[in-house]
């Protein structure tokens, strides 16, 4: 990080600087020495060429008793000038020395001297205003890149404490900076994660402890079954025992079926292809299917329409109503009741029976995968994933599920924006 925040900072001082110096030397060769400010010293050379030489110096102490300039004439031989400097008409040399200048120019045979004049204070001053302009552009670009570098840094230190499985590591930075978008996509992506480790953490547990029991109960069987293959036992125990095996095999595969498809759903990132979805004739589809199963008849009413659309992925939608009735099927005592109805904005559906109610205090955690009301009978007790897959699925559509109990009936309700209503 320190890496980044040096070549960050001085590429942009090192362009500043560029940029200024290379502005201000062509500001220097091409606007200050075509400015021409020595025109008046070039103008009184050339009056004073057009004189004789015995009159110029008259002329020149004119000059000089009206304005204070310092003005004379000398001859060429008394002027040393070094190196190969030369003298040109029309031209001006100008030599400082002590923080005095005097300037040159060439009036036939003669000289014209002009100064010594004091250096102007403000062009001493130029370098340090220079210097001055440089270090403030220098703490200009300071003041944009440290913040930036240092909320670089705090994301670098957050993803390594993330790599090293500190999965409720946030970053906390200022909605003012730069790097804000990316801190708050990146406790997004860590809530996710930690969501997801936490939830395979849960199913793991879950899933060894509801297998366990008909696992153990397996092993037990396999024990005894050399006795009941025994010529003289009685067949019928036989073959009690073997469906009873085959019982717990099916309660595995089932476990292990609801637990694939709440997997599959905990991780569909894919946005779902939606179709329009006729809940009439899904919930008609399913009660043919269903009630062969329990010995309790189920009912759909409808309040106001014959067909009820809803954008969906239909296979996901029938299983969460499958779910419902399936679960209402466990615990009803006499019936079971499917209930359609529309209002201008949403589709509902409610499935409800007459079974014990579910305590208010479990409502929040009902829909929680492998949660079980504490006042359900073990007999009647499920995997406890149907109910979670439920909510998954109306996640997944942006829909919602809700349930209301009390001692006539426990009602299921799910709800999907409308899309379509046909009478």
């Amino acid at each position: 990080m320190k890496r980044l925040f040096i070549s960050l900072y001085l590429l942009l001082s090192l362009s500043f600087l560029g940029i200024g110096w290379t502005l201000d030397s062509l500001w220097q060769n091409h606007v200050d020495e075509n400015d021409d400010v020595d025109t008046p010293l070039v103008v009184l050379a050339l009056l004073l060429s057009q004189q004789p030489e015995i009159d110029r110096q008259s002329l020149l102490d004119a000059i000089s008793d009206q304005h204070s300039f310092s003005l004379q004439l000398l001859q060429r031989n008394q002027v040393a000038l070094n190196g190969d400097i030369q003298l040109a008409d029309n031209q001006i040399l100008t030599t400082e020395s002590n923080e005095q200048q005097l300037q040159f120019i060439a009036v036939g045979e003669q000289v014209l001297v002009a100064g010594p004049f004091d250096i102007e204070p403000r062009s001493q001053l130029r370098g340090i205003f220079t210097i001055v302009f440089y270090a403030s552009l220098a703490l200009v670009a300071l003041i944009w890149v440290w913040p930036l570098s240092r909320d670089l840094k705090i994301l670098r230190m957050a993803t390594k404490k993330f790599g090293e499985a500190n999965w409720d590591t946030r970053i906390e930075l200022s909605t003012s900076s730069q790097v804000s978008p990316l801190a708050l996509t990146f406790n997004d992506m860590a809530q996710h994660i930690s969501s997801l480790i936490d939830n395979q953490k849960h199913l793991t547990n879950a899933v060894s402890h509801e297998i366990r029991t008909p696992l153990a109960r397996l092993k037990f069987a396999l024990a005894l079954l050399p006795q009941y293959c025994l010529p003289q036992s009685d067949i019928n125990q036989r073959i009690d025992f073997l469906e009873g095996m085959q019982t717990d095999i099916k309660e595995m595969e089932d476990l292990l079926q609801e637990l694939l498809t709440y997997a599959s759903l905990e991780t569909m990132q894919i946005e779902p292809i939606l179709e329009n979805c006729e809940l009439v004739s899904i919930c008609k589809q399913l009660i043919l299917r269903l009630e062969d199963l329990s010995d309790h008849d189920i009912e759909l009413s409808l309040t106001n329409s014959t067909q009820i659309y809803i954008k969906g992925e239909g296979s996901l939608v029938e299983r969460a109503i499958q779910n419902l009735v399936t679960n209402a099927q466990r615990y009803a005592k006499s019936s079971i009741q499917i209930n359609l109805r529309t209002d201008q904005h949403k589709v509902y559906l409610s499935v409800n029976n007459d079974g014990p109610s579910i305590p208010v205090e479990d409502h929040p955690y009902i829909f929680d995968a492998f949660y079980r009301s504490q006042s359900q009978h073990s007999g009647n007790k499920g995997h406890g994933l149907g109910l979670a897959i439920v909510k998954r699925i109306m996640m997944r559509h942006k829909g919602n599920v809700a349930i209301s109990s009390n001692q006539a009936k426990t009602e299921f309700t799910l709800s999907w924006p409308i899309i379509m209503a046909k009478s």
